[in-house]
């Protein structure tokens, strides 16, 4: 019987690795599905949730960028799709609070006519960009 082995990794470590039934993320070219048997295949995963279907439920992902790869596992009838993103946390991980104060302060500083250079306000942007996402993973 054909099977699918999901990993979700970061740079720093391993979030999830496990047998799933399903894959669901965004690319730049819109929603995709991974299923056991799928084609080959390598991509980009926008910012966004990343959730793996399981036989005991769903599991979902805050990523915020990276790529995703899908090929052929070590045995026989596996398929093997991995998620490496940059940035990434479990959404039942996410300290809502913490996501809530950290958006606030960045509205703050890009709202106030302080000396902001164009690196500085891309950070700023960036990592408010960042609060948003968790707050929105968070409510789902």
């Amino acid at each position: 019987m054909a099977s699918l082995r999901v990993e979700i990794v970061t740079p720093e470590s391993a979030l999830w690795t496990g047998d799933a039934t399903g894959l669901m993320a965004r690319s730049s070219e819109g929603q995709f599905t991974i299923l056991p048997q799928h084609t080959a295949t390598v991509g980009d995963v926008v910012p966004g949730v990343v959730r793996v279907a399981t036989s005991s439920g769903e599991v979902a992902f805050c990523v915020h960028g990276g790529y995703f790869q899908v090929g052929p596992g070590e045995e026989p009838g596996v398929t093997r799709a991995t998620v490496l993103a940059g940035i990434a946390e479990r959404v039942g991980d996410i300290d809502v609070a913490r996501a809530s104060r950290a958006k606030e302060t960045l509205e703050a500083q890009l709202a106030s006519p302080g000396d902001l250079d164009d690196l500085s306000r891309a950070q700023l942007t960036g990592a408010l960009a960042r609060a948003e996402l968790r707050l929105r993973a968070a409510q789902h």
